[in-house]
This record gives structure tokens, C-alpha cells and sequence, in this order.
């Protein structure tokens, strides 16, 4: 069995048959998390796909063979795509100084230099395969053996270089034999897959070489690069039945002497000295209790200073520490590179050693409990590890791991990595266990800081992703998680807004170089009329003109726009209660321009098709809502629409939406639910145990009657959060939720206009705050 499970529902446990008939020996996730692939002990390899981009829902769509040869090591090819951290300049202002991105070729590529999908894999008998896959779903698959004289492979891992070339380590476990390197050239001649090798340099284990320890470690237990795209760097390990030595090798260009005879007769001047690459030990541990599993970090940190003394501000920051998990049942995080140690864990099954008395009880008292395979967090905050006992656990690094940091030193580490999740799009669920409730305000407050410093065209490509990161900050403080509910729907307005502009089309061909969408802004912007007649007649309403079938069918998001309106306004006179949902849109310019752009193209729309207006119910049958609305949001528009410098609004104002209630009825707003996943759960930092397939109760925060809106009754109408339908108390329909943010929607759509395909098309494969989607079971409540 292979069993997937999503961090934010660790006890929602996702187990599919492999139809693997030998034991597993390697799981290798892609870069997008979508895909996964498993290898066995008979030479099958799978590659597994998501189904309908579900996370709890697999299929094992290719694959490829070699016939009876297990496999030891397994990698996906690389695509080319690297952005490097420079944690040195961390203090920055622009995103370009702190992360680079770093010239690297793909392993493969195809036409127009779009990097080729595959996988490569090291069988026991010294064989590499490599598979690729075609854009029509084809698998082009070979073969090859890695030198002439084929010996056994007993580890093996692979990492990618600059130049698009694969290295491949191996070993045949003694550590008295030499730790192989072999470049891998992988190519498509004739619509077939071809494997060039090529032996590079060799090393042997220093502490082979030491008499003092020659025969102390027989066994190399771990052969790691240091990272995918570093393959000049390596980790290895060897152990006896009782303890292990760890050592870090790098391999360097070195010049090589040439003799004084052959210098008289030629002299070496300057580049002509002959070069020659060279492995070079790095550092190397003292003795240590016997290592069962290693775990090492994927941040690529480009550090200036090459050698081994990092600045004191960045010498503990996270994606600097690999993990090494001992047979006591403790976990070591040490420097990448130095081996020193930066902090420890002691699992709940063993001892804090106190003596060493106390240490050697422990050895004679039998197997403990120890990690037998480990994997670190993107930005290396978290560590998931399956024991001996087969429990999975995650341990929580600290961003100062374990030292004694100010405050402020935290809060900029957690701040610089928020900023790489956003520029990168990896998620930032692991970040998320290090914000305290306290640190919420001043970290959405230092993230729009540092986001509003980026040029125009950057903040236009991350603006919905710094608004679902505010999100999920938010939802960690009892204080802010009204903000919460305003996050998603302004994300869902950006969608809206996006959505309802595409669909405008210019009238003659030889239009300017602005669309109608681009117009509407700049007219709306500069007119600041709060007669909406006005202000549409100077527009081209024949750009606005839609089939009647698309205005009917965009009915329900048009209605959320009216509603929406409604209920600020109405909310306009409580505006001193942070805690209600929709307080910070009173004070967002950008914000309220965007819905008084769309009441103009709901106007329009409505003289096409009266049908497709917003429905209110009103007092009186002679009202005009819709003027009244734009009127008031016009005048609250206009005392905010700079940013710089916001003004109260006038009493007139505020009087006129104290009188809405008996004008219209106030609708009410259908706000996302609190989460139900473990993050909120995790402030108190006290050990959560789980079990699987049975969900915990709602600890976390505590639901008083400021969250009424929040949270639903049994048996009370369920919504359809994107396309705004309401499901019933009961939903028939299959729905999806999001992972990260608990929004629901119908998995399959009741639609077949081409306006709401291009909706729902935005949030296919990720919810619009990012997160992952699920199926949620029929009776779900």
C-alpha cells in the first residue's frame, strides 16, 4: 500500500493499492507535489497522478521496468528551474537582491527549450534507466550500465549539474571499497532514448584511511549529495552494530604541479596550468551513536563566503542544517557543510541523557524507538519522520534552531521565507507552526511593507498570493481571524473582476492598445461622478454587449457583487468593530474602485438583460437600488481611493447607511467556516497525538459569539463557495475542499456556458487561496 497524506489532515489518510507484487524500495515526489513514483525490489517502476487534481484521490497512469533488478535510487530528471536564497542580504529591499535566479540547465530538453518530464533510477546490479515522457503520453525508455566491469550497487543517489549532465553515486556498502561517481548524458536520437556514461573521480572514506579507525566501520550505512543541483557535495556515512562517523566531501578543480624539468621547457603561465578535479574532505564528526536515517535540506542557499564561517545573524538559520536520526531515538541538526551541531531533539521514547552513566543504560537496555527515514520541510522548519514502530511524527525546527534569538532576528527568518514562498509559489504550511498569535499583526504589516516596495509589474503577478498568505496569518490569532473572511473575499473579487473584464471585446479591430477592461478602470478612476448613468455614458456600450445566455449564466456571481456592496455599507456605521467581518474593505481604496467598476458593467448589462441584474428586496417598488448603492459607495470611495490620505467619512454618509436596513434587506454573508485543520491547533506548542481516520475535535480557538458568522448550524443550507449556488443542507452533489482554507465546492460542473467553464477553469487545479483540493465524502456536515 501506498498511503498519501496532506499535512493540514494528517488523520485524513489517503491508501491506494500499488499493485507493487515486491517490497518498496524508493518514493520520489515531484516538484509540484502532484505526481509520485514508486520502484520495487523486481525493477518495476510507477509513476502515480493526481485524479481531477485531487490530493486524496491517485492513479497510476505510466511506468517502466527492469526485469527482476531492484532499485536503490530513483530521482525525477531536473527542470532547469532554480532560484537561490541569499540569506546575506535578507535585509534588502528587493526581491531580485534576495533571490536570484540561478543559470541552470533542464536534464532534457524539447522543442523551443521546454524541459522534458522523466525519471532516472539505479538498479542493485549497476544498471541506470532513464524514462521520459512525450507530451502525447508516450514512454521513451533505456537501459544502460554505468561502466564496462558492472559491479553490485548497494547505495546509489543522483544529483543534477548546471550544464543539464546527471551524476550518479554509488557504493557497494563496505566502506573499504571506493564510493563510485559516474556522469550520465541522456539525449533522444531518432525518437529513442540514448545513455552516455563517463566515470568521474572516486573517493575513499577517511576514516578508512585513519589507522586509528581502519577497521572500526566496515559498513557505509548513507551516501547522500548535499542537494539535487549540487553534485559537488556529498554526504556519507559508515557504521558498526554500536556507533557511526559522518563526513562531508566536496569536489574541487585543482592545479595540477608541474615539474621543474618540464617548466624550463615550457613554462605554465597564468590559465594554461593543468587542471584536475579532486574530491577534498570538508569535515568530518567525532564518534557518534549509530545513525538510522538522514534528512537533508532543499532550501538553495547561496552563501558568498564559500567556506565554512557564515555571518552570526544567519549561522542558525534554518535551510542551513541536515537531520541525522541515532538509534537512542534523538535527532542531531548539524551545519550542511561543517558538521557542527546546531541543535537537538529528544524523541518521546527516549531519555534526555543527563550522565554518562544514564548513556550506557540506555544501550543495554534493547532497541529503542528511532527514526528509520526522515524527510525535512521545504524551508526546513518542519521534520516528518516514520519510526521503528511505524508512527509518523513531525517535529516543529525552530527558525533559531534552538538558540537564543531576539526577537526581531526570529521575525525577520520567518519574514524572508514567507517572501521566497511567495515569489516561488511553494507552500507555506511549515512557516505557518512558527507564528505565535503575537507575531500575526507585525508580520502582515512587515509583508505588505516589503511587497509594496516591488516594482509595479512584480506586485501585479503576486498580488493574490500576498493576500492568501495574510490569510492563513491571520487565521492564527483570535484577534485578526475576522480579517480572515475580508482576505477571501477580496480574493474572490480580484476573480470576479478579472473574470467579468475578459469578457468585454473591443468593437472595431483597430482599436488602441487598451482593452475595454483597462477603459473601464481609467474612466471610472477619473470620473468620480455618484450618478452611475453618468458615469456609463461615458463609456462604449457596445464593447459591453454579451449573448443573453452568458449574462444569465454569470446571474449568481453578479448577485454576490450586489450583496457584497450592501452589507458594507449597511456595516458602514459599526465600522469601529474590527472583529466584524468586512471592516478593513471600508478603508481599501483599490478595493471598493473595483466593485463601483463593476456595478457600471452590471448596469450595462442589466438595460441588455434585466433578468441578469442583482435581486434586492426593497421597501419601496419605485427605488432605484442600484443608484443608491453606487451613490453611497461612491462617496466612501472617494474618502479613501488614496491611500496616503484617507478621510473619516462625513456624517451625511454614515446617516444615509444607518437608513439601508429600512430601505432594503440586508442579505447575509455567506463567510468561509473555520478551518478545520490542525494548524490552529498547534499555538500552544504542546504534543498533539492523532489518529488516523478519526478527526479531532474542534480545540483551537475558542467560537464565542463575535464568530457567530462563522459558523453553521446542522442541517442548515450549505453553499457552493466559488460559484455561489446553494447546495442544500444535504448536498446530492460530489463537492471538493480546499485543504488550506475550507472552501467547498461541486466537483463536477452543472454549467456548460463558455463564461463559467472560464470561471471555474480558474480554480481547477488549486483553490483561489493556492490550497490543494480533496474530495469530501456525500454526507459530509
Amino acid at each position: 500500500m501506498v498511503h498519501i497524506i496532506d499535512t493540514e489532515h494528517p488523520w485524513d489518510v489517503y491508501s491506494v493499492n500499488s499493485g507493487h507484487a515486491e517490497v518498496i524500495t524508493c518514493l520520489e515526489w515531484d516538484q509540484s507535489g502532484s505526481r509520485l513514483l514508486s520502484a520495487d525490489a523486481d525493477g518495476h517502476i510507477k509513476c502515480w497522478s493526481m485524479t481531477d487534481h485531487l490530493a486524496n484521490s491517485w492513479e497510476n497512469t505510466v511506468g517502466s521496468t527492469v526485469e527482476g533488478d531492484p532499485v536503490v535510487a530513483l530521482s525525477w530528471l531536473h527542470n532547469g528551474v532554480k532560484l537561490a536564497l541569499h540569506v546575506e542580504k535578507s535585509g534588502a529591499s528587493n526581491f531580485g537582491e534576495k533571490f536570484s535566479r540561478v543559470k541552470f540547465s533542464p536534464s532534457l530538453t524539447l522543442f523551443g527549450g521546454k524541459p522534458m518530464e522523466g525519471w532516472i533510477a539505479v538498479t542493485i546490479s549497476g544498471l541506470v534507466t532513464v524514462s521520459l515522457l512525450k507530451p502525447n503520453g508516450q514512454v521513451l525508455t533505456s537501459t544502460e550500465s554505468l561502466c564496462r566491469l558492472r559491479c553490485r550497487v548497494a547505495l546509489a543517489d543522483v544529483a543534477f549539474t548546471g550544464g543539464g549532465n546527471i551524476v550518479v553515486a554509488t557504493s557497494d556498502g563496505s566502506s573499504t571499497s571506493p564510493v563510485q561517481f559516474y556522469k550520465v548524458c541522456v539525449s533522444v536520437v531518432n525518437e529513442k532514448c540514448k545513455i552516455d556514461t563517463e566515470i568521474l573521480p572516486s573517493l575513499f572514506m577517511r576514516c578508512t584511511t585513519d589507522p586509528a579507525r581502519k577497521d572500526k566501520y566496515p559498513a557505509i550505512t548513507h551516501l547522500k549529495f548535499l542537494a539535487r543541483d549540487m553534485s559537488e557535495q556529498v554526504l556519507l556515512c559508515a557504521s558498526n552494530q554500536n556507533s557511526s562517523i559522518v563526513e562531508c566531501w566536496s569536489l574541487r578543480k585543482e592545479g595540477l604541479p608541474v615539474n621543474n624539468i618540464f617548466q624550463q621547457i615550457s613554462p605554465v603561465v597564468g590559465d594554461k596550468q593543468p587542471m584536475i578535479l579532486k574530491w577534498r574532505i570538508l569535515s568530518a564528526t567525532n564518534d557518534l551513536d549509530r545513525v538510522s536515517a538522514v534528512a537533508l535540506p532543499k532550501l538553495p542557499i547561496s552563501l558568498t563566503n564559500t567556506d565554512l564561517k557564515v555571518a552570526n545573524d544567519t549561522k542558525f538559520f534554518p535551510g542551513l542544517g541536515l537531520a541525522l536520526a541515532f538509534h537512542d531515538g534523538s535527532v542531531h541538526i548539524v551545519h550542511r557543510l561543517s558538521l557542527q551541531m546546531m541543535a537537538v531533539f529528544y524523541g518521546s521514547s527516549s531519555q534526555r541523557p543527563v550522565d554518562e552513566q544514564t548513556i550506557k543504560r540506555q544501550r543495554t537496555a534493547g532497541p529503542l524507538v528511532h527514526f528509520k527515514a526522515m524527510q525535512l520541510s521545504w524551508t526546513s522548519l518542519a521534520l516528518a519522520g516514520i519510526d521503528s514502530h511505524g508512527k509518523l511524527s513531525m517535529l516543529r525546527i525552530s527558525p533559531s534552531m534552538g538558540h537564543v534569538l531576539d526577537m526581531n532576528t526570529s521575525l525577520r527568518h520567518l519574514l524572508f521565507l514567507l517572501e521566497y514562498c511567495m515569489v516561488t509559489g511553494y507552500d507555506w504550511w511549515d512557516i505557518l507552526l512558527h507564528v505565535q498569535p503575537n507575531m500575526v499583526q507585525n508580520l502582515v504589516e512587515k509583508l505588505h511593507e516589503e511587497y509594496m516596495r516591488q516594482s509595479a509589474a512584480l506586485q501585479q503577478v503576486l498580488s493574490t498570493r500576498i493576500v492568501a498568505m495574510k490569510a492563513s496569518l491571520c487565521k492564527l490569532s483570535s484577534s485578526t481571524i475576522a480579517r480572515v473572511c475580508d482576505y477571501h473575499a477580496k480574493l474572490f473579487l480580484i476573480a470576479i473582476s478579472c473574470t467579468l473584464k475578459s469578457l468585454l471585446r473591443p468593437h472595431f479591430l483597430n482599436t488602441p492598445d487598451k482593452s475595454p477592461g483597462d477603459r473601464l478602470t481609467e474612466i471610472c478612476s477619473k470620473i468620480t461622478d455618484i450618478d452611475i448613468d453618468k458615469v456609463m455614458i461615458n463609456l462604449k456600450t457596445e464593447e459591453f454587449v454579451l449573448e443573453m445566455t452568458t449574462l444569465q449564466s454569470l446571474q449568481q456571481l453578479i448577485q454576490w457583487v450586489g450583496d457584497f456592496v450592501l452589507y458594507l455599507l449597511a456595516s458602514l456605521p459599526n465600522q469601529g468593530s474590527p472583529v466584524r467581518p468586512g471592516h478593513s474593505f471600508l478603508r481599501d481604496g483599490a478595493s471598493l474602485g473595483m466593485f463601483r467598476e463593476l456595478m457600471v458593467v452590471i448596469r450595462i448589462w442589466g438595460l441588455l438583460k434585466p433578468s441578469c441584474l442583482p435581486v434586492y428586496t426593497a421597501t419601496s417598488d419605485t427605488q432605484d437600488s442600484m443608484s443608491l448603492l453606487f451613490r453611497l459607495l461612491t462617496k466612501l470611495w472617494l474618502c479613501c481611493r488614496e491611500e496616503n490620505h484617507i478621510t473619516e467619512p462625513d456624517d451625511t454618509l454614515i446617516d444615509e447607511c444607518c437608513l439601508l436596513p429600512s430601505q432594503l434587506l440586508i442579505p447575509n454573508i455567506d463567510w468561509l467556516p473555520i478551518n478545520d485543520g490542525i494548524i490552529s491547533k498547534l499555538q500552544n506548542k504542546q504534543l498533539v497525538r492523532l489518529q488516523f481516520g478519526k478527526a479531532p475535535g474542534l480545540v483551537g480557538h475558542t467560537v464565542s459569539s463575535q464568530f457567530d458568522a462563522f459558523v453553521r448550524a446542522p442541517g442548515q443550507p450549505k453553499i457552493d463557495h466559488l460559484r455561489r449556488l446553494h447546495l442544500g443542507a444535504y448536498p446530492t452533489e460530489e463537492c471538493k475542499s480546499c485543504t488550506r482554507c475550507g472552501c467547498v465546492t461541486m466537483l463536477k460542473s452543472p454549467n456548460k456556458v463558455t463564461a463559467v467553464k472560464q470561471w471555474e477553469q480558474r480554480w481547477i487545479k488549486n483553490c483561489l487561496c493556492g490550497g490543494l483540493w480533496r474530495r469530501m465524502p456525500l454526507s459530509y456536515s
